[in-house]
């Protein structure tokens, strides 16, 4: 297993960076508490002129298959062609990189977050990329990190209305590709599993309103705004005790993210009436061994869509905004 240096060894190296680069990175990375957009800005300076060309963007950069590259989401690809880990990038930088994702992660989460990237890509870096969209150093810019199970952002406010910069995307196939009924090591199947215990705490008309027959697309995760007819049992329609237990169950999901964005996503949740505005949903047609323990359930409100796909391994797909007229991909 390689040692990472910690981040104070790391940032306090006068060979953080480039030479060229060095006198400034070394100012901001002096930060007693750097963020992953200070540490995007220290990262984008150190990159070469060829380096920039590669992975670096307008804000409003448009790719001819995917649209607003910087809000695409996908649940296995890459933003741009190198590698984390490939020699594209000095050992520094893949660093700072490193450094970037652990400060948009919350410390608790990183090992679960590097099992489910040994599981899946072989560790951190393996098959994964990013680019930085705008100048760090003004107005709007915006950090994406891609790979197998996962669509990572950090832009420091710079995307309007959005949480996260956008939509992004989390997943694990711990147990092989078909994963068994259990989910044996999955990181992320315990949100299920709580998902699934206000299920239980449901009565029969309610389970009759939260029960789908038919998962919809995965990827459909556009808003529908306040006048659709949403799927599901509407928040609004809970008991008190189900609606504390629908709360923990957000806290759980929330509970991966830095500070700053479980705020950001909270405020957005707020501003479109709260979880009384959202409609739950359960999807009867993947229920792996048929224990009735759901595998596919959705969290969706007029801007908010939290789509957990639990079969045949997690894939998770979120959307959420403090307005129904975001696009997905402009």
């Amino acid at each position: 297993m390689t040692i990472r240096p910690t981040r104070r060894e790391f940032l306090g190296s006068s060979a953080a960076l480039t030479a060229a680069a060095a006198a400034p990175a070394r100012s901001r990375a002096a930060e007693a508490n750097p963020t992953s957009e200070s540490l995007t800005r220290v990262l984008y300076d150190s990159l070469s002129p060829k380096q920039r060309e590669e992975v670096c963007f307008a804000w409003d950069h448009q790719d001819p298959r995917r649209g607003l590259l910087r809000s695409f989401v996908a649940n296995n690809w890459n933003v741009t062609k190198h590698e984390l880990v490939s020699d594209f990038y000095t050992d520094d930088q893949q660093q700072l990189v490193r450094d970037i994702f652990e400060s948009i992660i919350a410390p608790e989460w990183h090992d679960r977050y590097d099992q489910q990237l040994e599981d899946d890509a072989g560790g951190f870096g393996n098959d994964q990329s990013l680019a930085i969209f705008g100048n760090p150093h003004e107005d709007k810019f915006e950090l994406v990190l891609t790979g197998r199970h996962m669509t990572l952002r950090c832009d420091g406010n710079s995307a309007d209305h959005v949480a996260f910069g956008g939509p992004i995307f989390y997943g694990h196939a711990a147990d092989g590709f078909n994963e068994g009924k259990d989910h044996i090591d999955n990181v992320f199947w315990p949100q299920a599993v709580a998902a699934n215990g206000l299920y239980k705490m449901l009565d029969g008309k309610q389970r009759k309103l939260a029960l789908r027959p038919k998962t919809p697309r995965e990827q459909s995760v556009a808003f529908r705004g306040p006048e659709a007819d949403l799927p599901g049992l509407p928040g609004s329609e809970m008991s008190a005790d189900q609606k504390e237990h629908l709360q923990r169950v957000l806290q759980m999901m929330l509970e991966m993210y830095r500070d700053s964005d479980r705020s950001e996503a909270l405020s957005c949740i707020k501003a479109q009436g709260g979880l009384d505005a959202c409609h739950l949903a359960f999807y009867s047609d993947h229920d792996i061994g048929g224990d009735e323990v759901w595998d596919n359930w959705r969290l969706e409100g007029p801007s908010f869509v939290w789509h957990f796909r639990g079969s045949p391994h997690v894939h998770v797909w979120v959307n959420l905004a403090d307005s129904p007229d975001v696009p997905l991909n402009a």
